[in-house]
């Protein structure tokens, strides 16, 4: 059916509004190259992100509501090529109204070329394309990784494409022993996987607390790393280096002296392929974090075993104070005053005490991802008091190596740290990737790399991890300055962030995330949470699995440790191939529903031909 006069001039004013839209997106995207490259010799995608951040910055809901009308809505999924996209519209417009196409050539990405570059760098991070699906999965690995081969070889078949190592734990020897299990693993599967370390940055974490004692008699575990808290049908649990664990044999013993100062031994009863170690005290021992172990024959100075005691706790509840301190003696809960007073607030230190010299009165804090929130109340010598406003109706427990976020603090520390820099000695020699944690500005990313460059490793893959509201604010600058410097990829970290930005803007965020560097063809990470029930308890959760559907659309998808965390990587693994038929990046897919065949194949069969 031919158009009426009506029609015509609305697509006519169509056309008008996209050309007029398409010159300014050109003119300020050249002014976004020449601020950040200085030049127009940019990369293909350096010029699409510009255009979409040039396009993006406009509200264009009325202009699309108008194409969508015309059934051309095509500008709802430009991301990865801006300008072709701007011109294939202006161009059926053109021939709707039987016009000359006067497009402006300035497509730097076409169709298929923004897919082909995303397609390589998610290559160049991750490695090949799994042969099922699209996105990667990466898996954070345990303590129990560096001395269980087996159980590396049961996530690279369960669909493990990236082992993820966490320095802020363990040692550069667990590391390597992680890598080798690792790489021997995929060697013998004739399965790539890389490797990504992540570096701790600053400690933003709560500091020790004073331990009760543990009585230990007859039998107890010993266990690489934490241990898990212990459960009443449960012997008690002590950690200890993985490598310590894993040269012990059934017969040594280990010396002690007891908090009383007696000399006692464990004897080992038992070792297994898990890691695991029986242990009996004949004797009943008292002991505490500070209690010293002998081990047999190593040449190593005696070591504290790590406690999983509940007494390593305090509950707070909503209306006490907290003195989060400078000092880094363990902390206490609230103390009376000897002296009849008003009782000493409960104190835990700083894992990084400079982070209090930039908080000021008002703001706000919160702790273990939200469980515990607070106020600042007051800054001194001592440390920052806080008074807690959000507890629960039972209150929280508050334990030592918990997160501590300050979303309305701005609070300026060096990207790495120290052990940062050791660290990268390390990971220059023999990692794939390395995560930069807190990334907030374009300074650090540049910080990472120039350190990278000095250890031989300027072209390692960084991933900037995006957990501040601070960084989410910069990740366009980042991307710009960094795009056409070095490779680069970026985790959305759910958990933090959430905490950061609120939960009400956590979905719209992750969202924005994803279409930026989509548009930047720089491959995402969905990190945090991702079915951790399953991981942890080896329970299936419905929302879980709702947000593992929605991964489908980033690169590559990150799971915690846990127990059962073999299985969480297989499920995975299937709902991300099933997803596949079903959707890529926004893009719906279209693939044949199931629910439809039912009623197609009985009315039109011939129509299915």
């Amino acid at each position: 059916m031919a158009a009426n006069p009506l029609d015509i001039l609305a697509l006519a004013r169509l056309r008008t509004e996209l050309t007029e839209l398409q010159s300014a997106v050109i003119t300020e995207a050249e002014q976004i190259v020449a601020h950040y490259r200085g030049s127009s010799d940019a990369s293909s995608s350096l010029w699409n992100f510009a255009h979409y951040l040039a396009l993006r910055s406009r509200d264009l809901r009325p202009l699309q509501e108008r194409l969508a009308r015309a059934a051309l809505s095509s500008l709802g999924r430009c991301e990865a090529h801006v300008m072709a996209t701007l011109e294939q519209l202006v161009a059926i417009l053109a021939l709707a109204l039987d016009l000359p196409d006067a497009t402006v050539a300035a497509a730097p990405v076409d169709f298929d070329a923004g897919e082909r570059l995303l397609g390589a760098n998610r290559a160049l991070l991750f490695g090949p394309l799994p042969t099922a699906r699209t996105p990667h999965i990466m898996v954070t690995l345990p303590t129990e990784a560096a001395t269980d081969r087996a159980l590396v070889e049961d996530l690279l078949r369960s669909g493990m494409d990236c082992g993820r190592i966490n320095c802020a734990h363990d040692t550069p020897t667990e590391w390597q022993a992680m890598i080798a299990n690792v790489r021997a693993a995929a060697a013998a599967h004739a399965k790539p996987c890389r490797i990504l370390m992540d570096l701790a940055g600053p400690k933003l974490r709560t500091g020790a607390l004073a331990t009760g004692t543990i009585t230990l008699s007859k039998t107890l575990r010993l266990v690489a790393g934490h241990p898990p808290r212990s459960r009443d049908d449960e012997s008690i649990a002590l950690g200890f280096p993985a490598t310590m664990i894993a040269a012990l044999r059934c017969g040594d013993r280990i010396h002690f002296t007891d908090r009383r100062g007696l000399q006692r031994v464990l004897d080992i009863t038992k070792d297994d392929d898990t890691g695991l170690r029986t242990a009996h005290c004949a004797k009943r021992a008292i002991i505490d974090g500070a209690t010293e172990f002998q081990f047999p024959d190593t040449g190593t100075p005696p070591l504290c075993a790590i406690l999983a005691d509940d007494s390593a706790a305090f509950r707070l509840y909503a209306g006490d104070l907290l003195m989060l301190t400078r000092d880094q003696t363990p902390g206490r809960p609230a103390q009376p005053d000897p002296a009849g007073g008003p009782p000493r607030p409960a104190a835990i230190p700083c894992g990084e005490p400079a982070a209090l010299d930039y908080l000021h009165p008002g703001e706000e804090i919160w702790i273990d991802d939200g469980k515990l929130g607070g106020v600042i109340d007051r800054i001194d010598a001592e440390g920052a008091l806080i008074a807690i406003t959000h507890a629960g109706p039972k209150g929280r427990k508050l334990r030592a190596d918990k997160g501590l976020n300050f979303p309305t603090s701005r609070i300026e520390l060096p990207a790495l740290t120290a052990k940062d820099y050791r660290d990268l000695d390390f990971i220059a020699q023999h990692a794939d990737l390395v995560g930069l944690s807190f990334a907030q500005s374009l300074a650090d990313l540049k910080t990472l790399s120039d350190a990278l460059a000095v250890r031989g490793a300027g072209t390692l893959p960084m991933i900037a991890k995006i957990e501040t509201a601070r960084g989410v604010e910069n990740l366009p600058e980042m991307l710009l300055g960094t795009l056409d410097h070095h490779p680069l990829g970026v985790m959305i970290a759910r958990g933090d962030l959430m905490v950061e930005i609120g939960g009400e803007r956590m979905a719209e965020l992750q969202e924005e995330i994803l279409w930026l560097c989509e548009a930047a063809h720089v491959p995402v990470i969905w990190a945090t949470q991702v079915l951790e029930t399953l991981a942890k308890k080896g329970i299936l959760s419905r929302p879980e699995i709702t947000d593992a559907a929605a991964s489908a659309r980033a690169d590559c998808v990150m799971l915690n440790k846990g127990p059962h965390v073999a299985r969480a990587v297989a499920l995975l693994a299937d709902v991300l191939h099933r997803m596949e038929g079903h959707q890529h990046k926004k893009n719906p897919q279209l693939r044949a529903l199931s629910l439809t065949s039912r009623i197609t194949s009985r009315v039109a069969p011939t129509a299915l031909g």
